[in-house]
């Protein structure tokens, strides 16, 4: 299986208000390095997995209206406790409508809080 990785970044600010959070559950910051990793099983007639600029571009446009927001505050998360878990998925959901016209097998949106803490969520297409 053959496949790409693009990386943006995104500053956000949010709570999580459940007791098993500590001081997490008050507001405060996050910078995520955000990595999205698309799969296929098959090159395509260009012998690519896809445009690494079109897949930089449809990364930045995912997370383009999460940056410096509020994310308890963003409608489109009412009602989601995010987690870095939560919030990878939001975003590869959002990637996934982006692409849904391709020969992608699988993806992977990780979000590294910082160099020893990371989570993601994986995604089967097709």
């Amino acid at each position: 299986m053959f496949h790409l990785t693009v990386r943006d970044h995104v500053m956000i600010a949010h709570s999580l208000p459940h007791p098993s959070f500590g001081p997490a559950q008050n507001l405060h910051g996050a910078t995520y390095v955000v990595e999205l990793t698309l799969w296929r099983n098959t090159l395509s007639p260009e012998s690519i997995v896809i445009d690494i600029g079109e897949a930089a571009d449809v990364l930045s446009s995912a997370l383009r209206d999460l940056n410096y927001r509020n994310l308890d505050e963003h409608p489109d998360l009412s009602g989601t406790l995010t987690t870095t878990e939560a919030v990878a998925r939001f975003i590869a959901e959002r990637v996934a409508t982006s692409l849904a016209d391709r020969d992608l097998s699988r993806l992977d949106v990780t979000l590294r809080e910082h160099p020893g803490a990371w989570a993601g969520y994986t995604m089967t297409l097709q």
